[in-house]
């Protein structure tokens, strides 16, 4: 089998194909799991495969459209007999033949699918699996990578830190009503909540061993990421001017480049 080195940040021309199982996958994990892609590559296509009319994937349904990934309808002609496997193995052979892709993710805990990731593997390809814990141990090594679903579900669930600032601002009505008027309200909000992680994940994922990024790397990684992330959402005409905005949670250097001009390279804070 062919075995590839996974890269900590792929460039723009390491194409993946995204297959999901959503009878053995859940809509809880999907914003993780494309977080996760966009670290070994950019998602060229995105399918699910599933009987869509039935109640159990209604909760698909609702963030198929969001993150645009293509829903393959497929009915159980049997009961007890799982099409969608079929139809799955069968888009993913007709995709490699293709030479279009670098890699495959596949999203499923079902082991009917470790040959096909054997094959894929055969051809050259890189597979990334996604599954969660019960996922048979075969499947597991039959994929270059194998990612649990719950670590991505307990990192999309861990709260944020910066909250408990506001009631300690809160302690000295006077210093903190000069501190608004100093700063507008909006500014302190825009790294909290979703963009701050955001901006924390990019940097670490293209981080060195001190932790500095170079800032077109973390740009980079944020818009393969984010395909609507704009600094200018959140008050900065560029990505260096809203890390400047909050050296409370970022630093900033430069450093002279071999061309004879600047890097900009950044930092998280604690």
């Amino acid at each position: 089998m062919n075995q590839k080195t996974t890269p900590r940040l792929a460039d723009d021309s390491h194409h993946l194909a995204v297959l999901i199982d959503a009878d053995n996958a859940q809509p809880s994990v999907i914003e993780g799991l494309l977080a996760e892609v966009a670290k070994f590559g950019v998602a060229s296509v995105k399918r699910i495969y599933g009987d869509f009319t039935s109640q159990r994937l209604q909760g698909w349904k609702q963030v198929l459209l969001k993150h645009s990934i293509h829903p393959v309808q497929q009915f159980a002609y049997t009961s007890g007999k799982n099409a969608t496997d079929s139809s799955l193995i069968i888009d993913a052979m007709d995709l490699m033949y293709t030479g279009r892709f670098d890699g495959f993710c596949l999203v499923s805990s079902d082991s009917d699918f470790t040959r096909l990731a054997q094959r894929l593997r055969e051809t050259g390809l890189t597979v990334y699996g996604f599954g969660e814990r019960k996922t048979p141990d075969p499947f597991v090594q039959a994929c270059d990578k194998f990612i649990y679903t719950e670590v991505l579900r307990q990192e999309a669930a861990e709260p944020e830190k910066p909250e408990p600032a506001k009631p300690a601002a809160g302690k000295a009505p006077a210093k903190s009503a000069t501190k608004a008027a100093a700063a507008p309200a909006e500014k302190p909000k825009a790294p909290q909540g979703a963009p701050r992680k955001l901006l924390n994940q990019a940097i670490e994922e293209a981080s060195d061993e001190e932790g500095w990024a170079h800032l077109g790397a973390v740009g980079s990684y944020l818009n393969k990421l984010r395909s609507d992330f704009d600094p200018r959402l959140y008050g900065h005409r560029k990505l260096s001017d809203l890390f400047k905005a909050h050296p409370k949670w970022f630093e900033l250097k430069e450093v002279a480049s071999s061309a004879g001009g600047k890097d900009l390279y950044v930092r998280a804070k604690g």
